[in-house]
């Protein structure tokens, strides 16, 4: 039996499955109230808890907090860059000039957008284990899909203003319902000046000191008015304080730590390689174009801003699967998991090797898989290169084929529980820009001919004779998909719509979807059907073996992690907790990307050069936590969370706390830029700040 081979090892170090010090991000109905308390000094209790999940918002693919009565919400300018590309055009650039609104009437809505508060979090591990049994493969993954739809729809029915999630923690260990409150009218109050909020660009990308004032604000409307809001995080505008407690809020986006060795290994030489060598020729063809032109350079920053974060995350991530140190803590957590199973099991069903014996079937799989369907967990390919006419094109079709089926027997994303939010993406009025469309879909399909190789039939049916240059071309420069009423009629006239149509981005979908859903299913057939399987015997097993000092990992619902206002002292990273107003002026230089937004630069000497900016903070975050709001033991917003380090990016797999380190843009200096750069007053007044 494998596990005997490697229990051994567990003497090497300590337990990395339990939890310790500041590690974890924990759900909201399994805070270790008590650790925290004993570990930070504080008192917090459920109250504590409560107004704190109340208070928090899912934004998009980023978090914020609720800071008004009046549905103010606190996030990361960074987080509401596609809502302030979509208002402007290269004649009315908000990235440049900043977007500053002298009262609420002048707020605009953000295209698409959405927000929701966790609500209620309930257990529904039984109902959907009984519907997983007696079944293996495709058929165990259809079932556990259908009976989630059922939940959510039994949960929330046709309450546009809700919307349920079943959502898997540990890996299948539980499945809990996580009800939420849904606000689809969202609206830009306030965003500086893009350079304001990146000053340093990528240089400074995922590292500390940082200069920036990553902040934004939205607010939540309904029925045409501003919500109200009487549970809110209070503002506090005062300095930080080295080494106080400081507790984050927010929707992680994905970590990895529950995985297998051999698992990771199969992120180490497949996934991370595939995806950070094309997302590197993506950035580089979009770098090329940017530098076109003005209109250029103004229709790429935003993605150019993207790819940027998704490889360097990638290359810290993958400095993490070859740090001998960091993998052999891995390995010896495994190994002490592994020797308490085996205690209690003796020769009972081995999870690891069944995991182990999957992995050369995912690994061949991984590609194809990634780079025409995508979803997989592992990695971050986009089908189509994130095309958005693309994206519409493949909604529509499968959308009209899934709804023409009862919910129960649709793909998951398309189960009624899920239509409004489908619907809403769909429907939005979002520029798209001819160019950037062609040199996204041109890369897709160059890409996945290399690595498919071009006598894999997948490819022929993409590309038949066509070169990628020439088929995007031509589907970009005919299709109608960029007019939300096209998209509109289609999903209204369903299936007979979208096959009658002769839009040849509608076309092209339909031609290649066969293919698309067949590696869909050898995945969900081979790989995710029997890696739930044996993880699903894995989590009850951790369970068992550590208690409720076990956290799952991270998948984007919403988490609280605590940590310490705190600088780093290791090779490669050592900076004191704060950076300054001081230091932002020290800094410049005048050229990109060290030259100050031009509205801060005029307001320099109104600003106190002392103020704090940035602070770096020993809390468990990762993507996903961007905007999360940063607590005080009191329950008072002192940050929002923007940021990491290059060595943080580890952390998808296990927390180092000497090198973790979440990068957190203070409420002092969101008060600073508001009162004395962008005359912001009526927030500030809002906020409670005296003037």
């Amino acid at each position: 039996m494998r596990l005997a081979l490697l229990a051994s090892a567990a003497v090497l170090a300590f337990a990395a499955s339990s939890a310790r010090a500041e590690e974890g991000m924990w759900t909201f109905d399994n805070f270790p109230i008590a650790r925290a308390n004993q570990t930070l000094g504080t008192n917090i209790d459920q109250a504590f808890l409560d107004r704190v999940r109340l208070s928090s918002v899912k934004f998009g693919g980023c978090s914020a907090g609720v800071v008004s009565g009046q549905g103010l919400v606190m996030t990361n300018n960074h987080c509401v860059a596609t809502c302030v590309a979509n208002l402007s055009t290269p004649q009315v650039n908000y990235a440049e000039t900043g977007f500053t609104p002298k009262s609420r009437e002048e707020e605009l809505k953000c295209p698409g957008a959405s927000a929701e508060i966790l609500t209620d979090i309930s257990d529904v591990t039984e109902r959907m284990r009984k519907a997983g049994e007696g079944l293996e493969g495709q058929a165990f993954t259809q079932a556990r899909d259908a009976e989630a739809g059922r939940i959510e729809t039994e949960a929330c029915g046709d309450d546009a203003k809700v919307r349920c999630q079943v959502v898997s923690l540990y890996r299948g260990g539980q499945f809990k319902l996580y009800k939420f409150r849904k606000y689809d009218d969202v609206r830009l109050a306030w965003a500086p000046e893009d350079r304001a909020a990146t000053f340093g660009g990528d240089l400074d990308n995922f590292s500390f000191p940082r200069f920036a004032i990553d902040a934004a604000f939205i607010r939540l409307y309904e029925d045409g008015r501003p919500v109200e809001t009487p549970i809110h995080f209070a503002w506090n505008a005062d300095k930080p304080t080295e080494g106080e407690a400081v507790f984050v809020s927010g929707n992680p986006g994905a970590t990895q730590r529950l995985l297998t060795m051999d698992q990771l290994a199969t992120i180490r030489d497949v996934v991370l390689p595939l995806d950070q060598l094309i997302a590197s020729e993506l950035r580089g063809r979009l770098i090329r174009y940017s530098e076109e032109g003005e209109e250029q350079a103004f229709i790429a920053m935003d993605p150019i801003v993207g790819l940027e974060n998704t490889y360097k995350r990638g290359r810290g991530r993958m400095a993490a699967l070859i740090d001998p140190g960091f993998m052999t803590a891995k390995a010896a957590g495994e190994a002490d998991f592994m020797q308490r199973y085996a205690a209690a099991n003796g020769d009972g069903p081995d999870p690891w090797g069944a995991l182990e014996a999957i992995q050369p079937t995912a690994r061949e799989l991984y590609p194809a898989m990634a780079l025409l369907e995508g979803g997989t967990g592992l990695g971050t390919t986009s089908v189509a290169g994130g095309s958005q006419l693309f994206a519409y094109a493949r909604t529509l079709v499968r959308g009209a084929q899934e709804r023409a089926k009862p919910s129960d027997q649709r793909l998951p994303e398309f189960a009624d529980s899920r239509l409004s939010g489908v619907q809403s993406r769909l429907f939005a009025e979002r520029p798209t820009y001819p160019e950037l469309e062609q040199i996204r879909l041109e890369w897709w399909l160059s890409k996945t001919r290399e690595w498919l190789t071009v006598d894999n039939p997948y490819v022929a049916t993409l590309l038949g004779k066509d070169s990628p240059e020439g088929l995007s071309a031509r589907l970009v420069e005919s299709t109608k998909l960029a007019d939300p009423a096209v998209r509109r009629a289609l999903w209204e006239g369903g299936l007979a719509a979208v096959q009658a149509s002769t839009d040849p981005m509608i076309r092209y979908a339909l031609a290649v979807d066969a293919d698309a859903r067949a590696v869909r299913a050898e995945w969900e057939e081979k790989v995710q059907a029997p890696t739930d399987r044996a993880s699903e015997e894995l989590a009850t097993a951790r369970f068992a073996a550590y208690g409720d000092s076990v956290y799952p990992d991270a998948t984007g619902t919403l988490r609280l992690t605590y940590g310490l206002v705190e600088g780093s002292d290791v090779p490669g990273q050592r900076f004191s907790a704060f950076t300054t107003f001081a230091g932002l002026w020290d800094r410049a230089t005048g050229a990109e990307p060290f030259a100050v937004a031009p509205k801060l630069l005029a307001a320099k000497d109104r600003i106190d050069p002392n103020a704090v900016m940035d602070m770096a903070v020993s809390t468990d975050t990762i993507g996903g936590s961007s905007g999360s709001p940063a607590i005080n033991a009191r329950g008072q917003i002192i940050g929002a969370n923007f940021d990491s380090t290059v060595l943080t990016q580890r952390n998808a797999y296990g927390y180092d706390r000497a090198v973790n380190r979440s990068v957190i843009v203070t409420t002092q200096a969101v008060t600073v830029a508001l009162r004395d750069v962008y005359g912001m007053d009526h927030l500030v007044e809002e906020l409670g700040v005296s003037q």
